[in-house]
């Protein structure tokens, strides 16, 4: 008797245990859940980006000091002359707005024929 009693209900345990395992699978498999997952594993990306940006920011900025002062270019900056301009683009800065695109825009929209 108590066998039986001890089986019945070891089998409705785990029968609870599994409805409640497969339940929680299931509701984490709908496009709501999934859609959320996306968008907080893509959160997440982008702040570890962020920081790797602001990292290599850092590395570079001391590195570029440690190479102004090797070389010297510390040099005391006279205040009646203008600040130097620094671009990527070199010591002329960007090009003019004229110069910017070698070839002339057309107003041709290629997005009308669709």
């Amino acid at each position: 008797m108590f066998r039986r009693a001890f089986w019945f209900t070891a089998g409705a345990a785990a029968g609870v245990w599994a409805t409640t395992k497969v339940n929680r699978k299931l509701k984490q498999l709908t496009p709501e859940s999934l859609a959320a997952q996306a968008a907080d594993k893509a959160v997440e990306t982008g702040h570890r980006l962020k920081e790797f940006a602001l990292d290599v920011r850092a590395g570079m900025l001391q590195r570029e000091a440690e190479l102004e002062e090797a070389l010297g270019l510390e040099a005391p900056v006279d205040p009646a002359l203008p600040a130097p301009r620094r671009t990527a683009l070199g010591p002329g800065g960007p090009a003019p707005a004229h110069r910017a695109h070698p070839y002339p825009t057309h107003p041709y929209n290629r997005n009308e024929d669709h």
